[in-house]
């Protein structure tokens, strides 16, 4: 695990209307990675999104399990 890692566990991830996902940015707190997917929810367009954290292996816990 590098220190950006380590100092910004936190994704928001962005899912548009054909299935593709993007890394909107990294956080160094849920709480501040959910404010801006709260945010970016809010305006109303077909994207969806969602806070992920990334594991001690640099693999986000989502796709660790699986879930890409």
């Amino acid at each position: 695990m590098n220190d950006s890692m380590a100092t910004l566990p936190w994704l928001v991830i962005r899912q548009d209307d054909n299935g593709n996902r993007y890394r909107v940015g990294r956080y160094a707190t849920r709480a501040e990675a959910q404010k801006i997917a709260d945010s970016l929810d809010g305006r109303g367009h077909k994207q969806l999104y969602w806070v992920e954290r990334i594991g001690q292996n640099g693999v986000s816990d989502r796709d660790q399990n699986g879930m890409r």
